[in-house]
């Protein structure tokens, strides 16, 4: 049974940087579409960044491109999200996910089976 580990949450002023970490075990994440998704108080949980199984293309939301990097280090087996330029809508608590297959765009969070317990990121103006 996979499980997912994120850490790295913190509180920032906007402009700030943080670099989120996910260590899976049970699974392989260079097999898998993993993703991060941000749940804003209030809001519903929606995918900010994925990278495809066995390449390294990704995908960004149009809220984080340019600002946020997902990667992946296969020797590890941990997920990443560096997060550069904080704006206060960027608050919530994100979680890290593994799907098996994901239509397109790959956000979708009924594509992913496999979700951590997540992290705060608060970003202060």
């Amino acid at each position: 049974q996979g499980q997912l580990v994120e850490s790295g949450g913190g509180s920032v002023q906007a402009g700030g940087s943080l670099r989120l970490s996910c260590a899976a075990s049970g699974l392989t994440t260079s097999n898998y579409f993993m993703g991060w998704f941000q749940q804003a108080p209030g809001k519903e949980r929606e995918g900010v960044a994925t990278i495809y199984p066995h390449v390294d293309r990704t995908y960004y939301a149009d809220s984080v491109k340019g600002r946020f990097t997902i990667s992946r280090d296969n020797a590890k087996n941990t997920l990443y999200l560096q997060m550069s330029s904080l704006i206060p809508e960027d608050n919530g608590t994100y979680y890290c996910a593994a799907g098996s297959w994901a239509r397109y765009p790959p956000t979708a969070r009924g594509d992913f089976q496999y979700w951590g317990q997540g992290t705060q990121v608060t970003v202060s103006s």
